[in-house]
């Protein structure tokens, strides 16, 4: 009776094995196809946000277009754009900044801030005043919590220098991340610098007819190298609201911001790498 069951038990153990083992094999089958499955999905949905989200951020682009920064809009158009952004910002909510997208040069495309307004509005008055391009430098590759960020205008005065970028005026500023998505300027030091003047301007005061004398090619140096610089003070017992600045949106190719405070609004959208 016992060689009977253990020879029973050799045969049967066997088939039971088997048996466990194709089912096995059948069930690892059904979860690598699902897990195939689930990864094809989730690809898919990966992929219709981030086209989506393109498609959003060129919506906003085209709508902000012929605005000429902010100078020329209505109620209407404010009340668009302010929609668009916040699609755009929802699909980036409640991520903490990335330093490393942060870091580099940004154009500005568009502003409702009143003391960016004004300088286009005054262009716009003045004949002897050209604002050319905006920019926001920021430069934290290597930082955890913080950097400095340099607010960088060019600007002309026709027939005297170059055509919008005659001279640069430069804000600079060091930041201090506050929150996830809030960081804090602290503005240090305004510079005047890169002032390049007009041909016609350049004629007068060395004539190309006539052999530069050794003042005249000075005069021209000092111009061309010329950097007045003003440190900015301010109280360091308390910070100020309008230092506060609100990332609401970045990504490789786009930041979006607020000013704390009813500042305004700023886009911007990634540049080349700007020396200053």
């Amino acid at each position: 009776m016992i060689s009977a069951g253990i020879s029973s038990a050799l045969c049967v153990r066997p088939i039971v094995s088997f048996s466990n083992t194709i089912r096995g094999v059948h069930n690892h089958g059904r979860v690598t196809c699902l897990a195939t499955s689930m990864s094809s999905t989730s690809m898919t949905v990966a992929r219709d946000a981030e086209k989506d989200l393109e498609s959003r951020k060129y919506d906003l682009l085209n709508i902000i277009q012929d605005t000429q920064r902010g100078l020329v809009t209505t109620a209407d158009q404010r009340s668009t754009i302010e929609e668009a952004m916040v699609v755009v910002e929802g699909f980036d909510a409640g991520k903490e900044i990335d330093l490393s997208k942060l870091d580099g040069t940004w154009r500005l495309q568009y502003t409702s801030a009143p003391d960016v307004v004004v300088l286009f509005e005054s262009a716009a008055r003045l004949p002897f005043l050209q604002v050319g391009q905006i920019f926001q430098k920021f430069e934290c590759q290597n930082e955890s919590g913080g950097g400095l960020v340099r607010n960088v205008i060019k600007w002309s005065v026709p027939r005297l220098l170059e055509e919008n970028e005659g001279a640069t005026l430069i804000v600079s500023a060091k930041f201090s991340c506050v929150s996830a998505r809030n960081i804090y300027l602290k503005f240090e030091e305004i510079s005047l610098q890169n002032i390049n003047i007009s041909d016609d301007l350049q004629a007068v005061i060395a004539p190309a007819f006539l052999p530069r004398s050794f003042l005249s090619l000075q005069i021209l140096q000092f111009i061309r190298t010329f950097k007045a610089q003003v440190p900015v003070t301010s109280r360091p017992e308390r910070q100020s609201v309008g230092g506060l600045y609100y990332l609401s949106y970045l990504d490789k190719n786009m930041l979006l911001g607020r000013a704390v405070g009813g500042g305004g609004v700023f886009i911007f959208t990634r540049a080349q790498a700007l020396a200053c």
